[in-house]
């Protein structure tokens, strides 16, 4: 799916993005999905390099996270903007900031549901399902090239 033009992309810490990625992520993971509240947040958190996607009007619509490890993690979009894009732009920002932190592979867990978004990234499922956070997931990686 082509970029939507009127996205917006930010990369930085968590201090710089909290307040944006939190309320995306709130929204979808602990609203939507039934996500624990205590668990959604965590120790990588501070550790990560997080993006945000904000709309035309300046309001943040997607999130997602690259771990030190390079593991992509808490790739959310609020509902009103899924099917545009904005997951796909999130998640290509931070394929390309792992490529220029020097990873040569990617992990992530993905929702089942999710799995051919992530296959049309690049990325290929290994092993079986697992339950995490009461959700079916999937391990899936990507080898970047040099």
């Amino acid at each position: 799916m082509p970029a939507t033009p009127d996205i917006r992309i930010v990369l930085g810490t968590w201090e710089r993005l909290r307040e944006d990625a939190y309320a995306v992520r709130h929204e979808v993971f602990v609203i939507e999905q039934a996500v624990p509240v205590d668990i959604e947040l965590d120790d990588d958190d501070p550790l990560a390099v997080h993006a945000v996607a904000y709309g035309a009007d300046g309001v943040p619509i997607a999130t997602g996270r690259l771990l030190p490890d390079g593991h992509i993690g808490r790739m959310a979009v609020r509902r009103h903007a899924r099917g545009r894009g904005v997951g796909g732009q999130v998640l290509d920002a931070l394929i390309a900031q792992g490529h220029g932190d020097g990873h040569r592979m990617l992990l992530l867990h993905a929702q089942t549901h999710a799995r051919g978004f992530y296959e049309a990234h690049g990325f290929s499922a290994q092993g079986d399902t697992f339950v995490e956070a009461g959700i079916e997931h999937v391990a899936m990686s990507r080898v970047l090239a040099n």
